[in-house]
């Protein structure tokens, strides 16, 4: 065998740099995930019908720090801002772990905070996920991420499997308030992955004579104004939005369903945690044996469009047998062809562009845009539930079409963008 053949589709080069982005993704998704059954029971909280309000708050912090990250990618070099973006996540964990212990002593309504708490983690999850592959992007070529990210995902969904599972074995002993510190402890060791990373980005670099990294540049709006005069970017964007509103319909009935047959907090997190394990079980699977010869023999726009097939599938058995457990498994297998297939593909299509694009485009996709289709996701369906289960997926099924189209489309641009892709827009 040649000295640098690849195992897995890793050439002998490259394990260093796939290791640590493999501990960096676990570590990352450990950190969230074992807080992701906490938010959703929290969800409850404050009473499923007001998830839309929480999807409101969401959305506009997530406004707030998109514009905020804006300007901090246009002034600083990414080995600057990158671990400061986690030492900032890490002191809100610390925070809300007093908080939750303070309200618990006194005797203090949790509502508000709950409230709270759930923002800030669906604002904490999208901004890390999105920092960390705009960061993989950006250090691995096009040829490279296509043979690489399926493996790097696969080991964040290993961290996404372990989460739930600390979760489900910890939270009715020790009460989920005390899953923050641990979750923090996480973030630590992705900080020192990055700095691990850096380092050897920085080695291969005066290995290859590669010029010095400028900064990004442009303004704290730079990624919506490419987003909007981007054909290619509006389509991603609008993929999106429709691939959260199928999501948003089974994320409100799965929370109604759980709240009116379990009874307390700690109940619907464990639940809650259950179902994520099996969808994260699925998802690694996928990332680890199929994502690679599915985009290798049949291409990007297939990998893209399997989600899309099967939630058009999902929603025709839904609406025929609009029964819990054909609803949870539905569920169960969408979730897992999103993280197994559609995500590690989506995030190889940003190999393609400039670096600009790679931070500023895809942050706002993947925080602003995302939370904004959140939350007018959360209003319609909101107001179709009038229409059952059943109704309700007969009416989703067109978007579920639309999104396949979209996918394909995406993946036909990509190819030609893979083409003509030249080494010096990178640099």
């Amino acid at each position: 065998m040649p000295a640098d053949a690849p195992i897995l589709g890793i050439k002998r080069s490259e394990y260093v740099a796939v290791g640590w982005s493999v501990l960096y993704f676990f570590s990352l998704l450990s950190a969230y995930s074992m807080l992701r059954p906490v938010r959703d029971a929290m969800a409850i909280v404050g009473g499923v019908s007001n998830i839309k309000w929480l999807f409101a708050g969401t959305f506009t912090t997530m406004l707030v720090a998109t514009s905020a990250f804006g300007w901090v990618t246009a002034r600083y070099h990414r080995r600057q801002f990158l671990p400061w973006v986690y030492y900032f996540f890490i002191a809100n964990m610390l925070i809300f772990f007093a908080l939750f212990g303070y309200t618990e002593r006194e005797g203090i309504d949790q509502v508000w905070i709950s409230r709270a708490f759930f923002v800030w983690l669906s604002v904490f999850n999208l901004f890390v996920v999105s920092v960390f592959w705009s960061f993989m992007a950006d250090i691995y070529s096009n040829e490279q991420s296509r043979r690489l990210f399926g493996i790097i995902s696969a080991g964040g969904s290993c961290g996404a499997i372990f989460g739930p599972i600390v979760t489900g074995f910890l939270v009715e002993s020790v009460g989920f308030k005390n899953l923050l510190p641990l979750s923090a402890s996480l973030l630590i060791v992705a900080v020192f992955c990055v700095f691990r990373l850096r380092a050897w980005v920085r080695k291969r670099d005066e290995q290859t004579g590669a010029p010095p990294r400028k900064l990004i540049g442009g303004s704290a709006i730079e990624g919506m104004r490419l987003t909007l005069s981007t054909p290619y970017f509006r389509a991603i964007a609008i993929a999106l939005l429709v691939a959260n509103f199928l999501g948003v319909f089974f994320y409100i009935y799965l929370a109604e369903l759980i709240s009116q047959t379990f009874e307390n907090t700690n109940e619907h997190a464990k639940v809650f945690s259950r179902i994520d394990s099996w969808i994260n079980g699925l998802a690694f699977a996928s990332q680890l044996l199929l994502v690679k010869p599915v985009v290798k023999r049949f291409g990007v726009s297939v990998s893209l469009m399997i989600l899309p097939i099967v939630s058009l599938i999902g929603f025709i058995l839904i609406a025929v047998h609009p029964v819990f457990a054909v609803f949870v498994v539905i569920h169960v297998i969408r979730r897992a062809a999103t993280f197994g297939f559609r995500k590690p593909t989506n995030d190889m299509l940003y190999s393609v562009v400039p670096k600009k694009a790679k931070y500023k485009v895809k942050n706002f996709i993947e925080t602003a845009v995302y939370r904004g289709g959140d939350l007018a996701s959360a209003w319609i369906v909101t107001a179709i539930t009038a229409l059952g289960i059943s109704g309700g997926a007969v009416f989703c099924a067109p978007f579920a079409a639309m999104f396949a189209g979209l996918a394909y489309w995406i993946g036909k641009e990509y190819r030609r963008r893979d083409a003509a892709y030249s080494s010096e827009e990178n640099q």
